[in-house]
């Protein structure tokens, strides 16, 4: 297309699919789109010289005073503040802010994006009323449980303590792998062929979570299954193959880094890497210590897998920078029920690092951390050349 043919810079501001607005420290429009003199139905010279808060609801010039408006005096920016503001007509209409502090020939002044923020009310409607669907559910589950322990008790006045401790694995493998897995792989192959019909955007977004949280679940129920093996059982079972150390770690981190897109993950590759291990555990134990430092290292850091095998045998370390873990707090870090403060709500609840040492103990090897301000987090799994 000609250049000249192009709308001039007037018309894309006046014509932007968002309303943008410039205006003074005290909030005084000092330029305005049409886009937004539409949504609020005012005319362009109307909502000059008038303040940006006065459009505002009596609930939203409270936040503007409270919140967003010495947020952005302070930082500079502000992003995704919900807020309604008010139409000539006397309807609230749903917006979404983004906001920057910007210096304008030696003045301070506010640049303003703001979206209609309808359709994300409606889905924020729709996912409280799944959450509560969800406690119910929960409530039912607890319940139900009630009901079992009820049952185990009776039992306990009737059998031998060592009788109860059998019953109890038995019964609890039965649960988790029977009536929990077998639902999971259901719905999860259901949501998979549901991704594939013709849906709309917000419909595939909550097909993907419904997806996201099978796998998590399942992640879940793997983990309560070893550590009802580990504890009541006769510890982790591995099978042991010739494998390529170095290849199995590799495949587990690209798998890591589809999980985790945001994250920078290296492999470092030491020393040969054939070795008898289970591929499949090793597997696990980097899956969990990359998702740990995920959760409890720094966001904007690196994580280095790296595998090694040598004359003294084969090790598998992940580092990441970040907040250092208390001396006091490095021995029980791989109890089990176990959790740091982390940055996100992705962990499970505290077996992921209890399943490392318990598989590096059936390779007849351990794990340690060490955690300083000066070299970062590095947790490091060991086993012997030979078993």
């Amino acid at each position: 297309m000609p250049p000249e043919s192009l709308p001039d810079a007037q018309t894309l501001f006046d014509n932007a699919p968002c309303g943008l607005l410039l205006t003074c420290g005290n909030g005084e429009i000092e330029r305005v789109n049409q886009t937004f003199c539409r949504w609020v139905g005012r005319e362009q010279q109307a909502l000059l010289g008038q303040r940006f808060q006065s459009l505002l609801t009596m609930g939203g010039k409270i936040f503007h005073q409270t919140h967003w408006f010495p947020l952005l005096q302070m930082q500079g920016s502000v992003a995704e503040v919900k807020l309604d503001l008010l139409h000539t007509d006397g309807r609230q209409i749903p917006m979404m802010l983004n906001a920057v502090r910007r210096e304008h020939g030696g003045v301070f002044h506010h640049e303003l994006a703001l979206f209609v923020a309808e359709e994300r009310n409606q889905y924020e409607r729709e996912l409280l009323a799944a959450r509560q669907m969800a406690e119910e559910l929960l409530q039912q589950q607890l319940m139900a449980q009630k009901e079992l322990t009820s049952a185990q008790n009776r039992l306990r006045l009737a059998h031998a303590e060592a009788q109860i401790r059998a019953n109890f694995a038995e019964q609890l493998v039965g649960i988790v792998s029977h009536d929990l897995r077998n639902p999971l792989t259901a719905i999860k192959m259901a949501a998979d062929l549901l991704q594939r019909g013709n849906f709309d955007q917000r419909q595939h977004r909550v097909m993907g979570h419904i997806s996201h949280s099978v796998d998590r679940a399942s992640r879940l129920i793997g983990d309560l299954l070893d550590f009802t093996q580990a504890r009541v059982g006769q510890g982790l079972a591995v099978s042991l193959q010739p494998i390529d150390l170095h290849a199995v770690v590799a495949r587990c981190v690209e798998d890591l880094r589809l999980a985790f897109p945001d994250r920078r993950l290296v492999h470092v590759r030491e020393g040969e890497g054939l070795c008898n291990a289970d591929a499949d555990r090793l597997f696990q134990v980097v899956s969990n210590l990359v998702g740990n430092a995920v959760s409890y290292g720094d966001p904007q850091g690196e994580i280095r897998v790296i595998s090694a095998f040598g004359g003294k045998g084969g090790s598998l370390a992940v580092h990441n920078s970040g907040q250092v873990i208390p001396a006091e707090q490095l021995e029980e870090l791989f109890e089990p029920l176990v959790r740091g403060a982390a940055n996100d709500d992705s962990r499970s609840v505290g077996l992921g690092l209890f399943i490392v040492r318990e598989i590096m103990r059936a390779h007849l090897g351990d794990v340690l951390a060490q955690s300083s301000l000066e070299h970062g987090t590095t947790f490091t799994a060991r086993f012997p050349r030979a078993f």
